[in-house]
């Protein structure tokens, strides 16, 4: 159960106070996290609906969403390949159809003709006109006996057996009893100063708002309401990242201080130099490491850039004195990368490599568990799996995690536990290939010191990006066709995995037969996130292997995937795309020494942000200037391909949209840490609740 956050009364915490709320009803409230009238005050809204006007049924077009009212002239139960109610409503301007599929006696009794109806819902087309499918609806009584809404409709996040009445009950009896209980901890002057609202007033605005309201506003999350609330859901997760740097800096670590002989072996057995950025980058993790508190690193660098060798480097510190390395990769293609290089630069040096994730057999997997129990594995790679209740470390000094954003802190957290020597944690280094801007940094990374490695291995050809209509596809085929008959090997990623009649994108599967098709010489294979594990791997190590030439597939393969082979990158739909996520798909070519391409293939017209974002693509290579020209560009409503960047899990912040705010967070952050902690906590407690130990991010 959540304790009472610091400041907050205790007619607040009482969530059975509120009138309809029993043991029942609770319960499904608490799988909403809600379990005190003032967390409905933070549960916030996923978009609205427009009830305040009365649409007449002739005016009424498929694909609007409205309010409709009429007089039933027609109620039937008619079989047409499965039993449907069918209501017919008129208003003199014309007519339209209630098509219910699921219904009961009641409902079948009550719709009767003769009787006055209001119904909200989607107007859709239909065979001789228009209707509504499973529309809320209200019987009407005498004339003006129930009036249209005053307010915008909320429609809230949910779970089964809660409707969005109830939830908006419970929500306006939290306003109206609790919300003046409230703390404001945000000063009045700091929102003043960017253009913020109260508390009181943000909250009720975006819970009640107004029939004026800026609907744009409201829809992009950039109303000064949302905002308000942005800057504080923000800051709590500011605040959360910092106590977590806090705690780690006052607990003990295993120094692992100065036998760099086996570092120095590894680094003279390569056949390249560090770069300059790669050798900063190690000796920031090398200082860490000497210290008698867990480091908690970040190294960001662009996909390309070298780090996961500055990975392996820093893991010979703890090998060299008897200590255990664990590596964590999100997918099991990454990790299957991350060992077989591990494995070709560290056995020459005598140090035995494991490989653990869930798909092992249960003897094979047993095998590595002893194997990590006594210590003979000194450098464990693995997915998910790594931190599993059977796990047990024989001495864990060091926890490298890649691609962080597809984690999370607790998941770290839950690592370092694992490794947790008497009442010594391990260090942490954090890798991650997508650049963020650095005032984004400092406030997603706030729990870690940062290395950037901007600098890329010499050798290494920048790639030659084209934006094409998807009209020259044809052309790109033959392009194909020659570069891998010259040995190399193509990426094709389409969005979808089937065809959608909802959106209108080049799906992988389609993509697939037609390839097969047009090029019947070469093996053409497919990979995508619905195929099993196994089928996965297979399909990729035989891309890697060259038994496949060209490999179609969805952005599953955004991360990780290493075959210096690959040449062509093309991408369907690229307009459709976040500027990052087609920045990683380009990384996946460009990794050997021939010169590599990626084609953006865009259905027209273009959008301006589209030709905007394409435009960038064609100018720079450079992941962190892309990061920044992101941030310039996005504009409300402007989508990256996820909601969030992947850094944090928001409720109405966005770290891209909301970045402005980022200076005053840390300002405030500061002020609060020094001046008040006690208020730092209740925001933390108010937005993150009980996961707070782990940033919930």
């Amino acid at each position: 159960m959540k304790t009472p956050s610091p400041g907050t009364p205790p007619a607040a915490n009482d969530l059975t106070g509120l009138r309809g709320v029993g043991p029942a009803l609770a319960e499904r409230l608490a799988r909403l996290n809600i379990e005190r009238p003032t967390d409905l005050l933070f549960l916030l809204p996923l978009r609205y609906e427009d009830r305040t006007r009365l649409t007449p049924l002739g005016a009424a077009l498929p694909g609007m969403r409205t309010v409709v009212e009429g007089d039933i002239a027609l109620a039937e139960v008619a079989f047409r390949r499965r039993r449907m109610l069918l209501v017919r409503i008129t208003d003199g301007s014309g007519q339209l159809t209630l098509r219910f599929f699921h219904f009961s006696r009641a409902q079948q009794a009550g719709l009767k003709p003769g009787e006055r109806v209001r119904c909200y819902g989607e107007v859709r087309k239909a065979p001789g006109g228009i209707e509504m499918i499973h529309p809320e609806y209200r019987i009407l009584g005498p004339a003006g006996e129930h009036g249209l809404e005053d307010r915008l409709t909320p429609i809230y996040p949910t779970t089964e057996g809660l409707q969005q009445a109830r939830l908006r009950n419970l929500a306006g009896q939290a306003i109206d009893r609790c919300l003046p209980l409230v703390t404001d901890w945000i000063p009045a002057q700091i929102a003043a100063a960017k253009g913020l609202p109260d508390l009181d007033t943000a909250i009720r605005t975006v819970h009640r708002p107004p029939p004026d309201i800026d609907l744009n506003q409201l829809a992009a999350g950039t109303h000064p309401g949302q905002r308000r609330l942005a800057l504080e859901e923000m800051l709590a997760h500011h605040l959360s990242l910092r106590r977590i740097r806090e705690q780690s800096r006052s607990q003990p670590a295993i120094p692992l201080r100065g036998a760099h002989a086996l570092r120095d072996r590894f680094l003279a057995s390569l056949p390249f130099q560090l770069t300059g950025d790669q050798r900063t980058a190690l000796d920031d993790i090398e200082a860490d490491l000497a210290g008698a508190h867990p480091m908690m690193r970040l190294v960001q660098g662009d996909v390309g850039c070298g780090k996961t060798v500055v990975a392996a480097a820093a893991a010979l510190a703890a090998v060299a004195e008897g200590h255990q390395v664990a590596v964590m990769a999100p997918t099991e293609l990454l990790g299957e990368q991350h060992r077989d290089s591990f494995a070709a630069w560290l056995a020459p040096l005598g140090i035995t490599v494991a490989w653990l994730s869930g798909s092992l057999r249960k003897k094979a997997r047993e095998t590595v568990y002893a194997a990590i129990a006594d210590g003979e594995a000194e450098v464990i790679i693995g997915t998910h799996a790594l931190f599993q209740e059977a796990v047990e470390y024989h001495s864990l000094a060091l926890v490298i995690v890649d691609e962080q954003h597809r984690f999370g802190v607790h998941q770290r957290l839950r690592l370092m536990e694992k490794g947790r020597l008497g009442k010594a944690l391990p260090h942490q280094l954090v890798m991650t290939a997508t650049p963020i801007p650095r005032t984004l940094a400092m406030t997603a990374y706030a729990d870690l010191d940062t290395s950037v490695i901007r600098e890329m291995p010499p050798g290494r050809q920048p790639v030659r990006t084209v934006a094409l209509p998807e009209e020259r596809r044809a052309e790109i085929v033959t392009r194909v066709r020659d570069a891998c008959r010259a040995g190399q090997r193509a990426y094709w990623v389409c969005p979808l995995i089937e065809e959608s009649d909802v959106i209108d994108s080049q799906a992988a599967e389609s993509m697939h037969a037609l390839l097969t098709d047009a090029l019947p010489e070469l093996s053409v294979g497919l990979i995508h996130g619905r195929m099993k594990p196994g089928d996965k791997e297979r399909a990729m190590h035989a891309f890697a292997a060259g038994k496949t030439q060209v490999l179609v597939a969805t952005t599953v393969i955004e991360v990780g995937v290493d075959v210096a082979e690959a040449t062509l990158m093309i991408i369907e739909n690229a307009e459709r795309l976040g500027l990052s996520q087609l920045h990683q798909l380009r990384g996946r070519v460009g990794r050997g020494s021939d010169a590599s391409h990626c084609v953006l293939l865009y259905r027209s017209p273009l959008s301006a942000m589209a030709k905007r974002r394409i435009g960038v693509l064609r100018e720079t290579n450079d992941g962190f200037e892309v990061a920044e020209r992101d941030l310039e560009l996005r504009g409300p409503g402007e989508v990256l391909g996820t909601r969030q960047t992947g850094l944090m899990q928001l409720r109405v912040a966005d770290l891209i949209r909301d970045a402005d705010l980022a200076p005053t967070v840390q300002q405030i952050a500061r002020t609060l840490l020094e001046t008040s902690p006690d208020a730092a906590t209740a925001l933390i407690e108010r937005w993150i609740g009980t996961s707070s130990r782990f940033g919930n991010v």
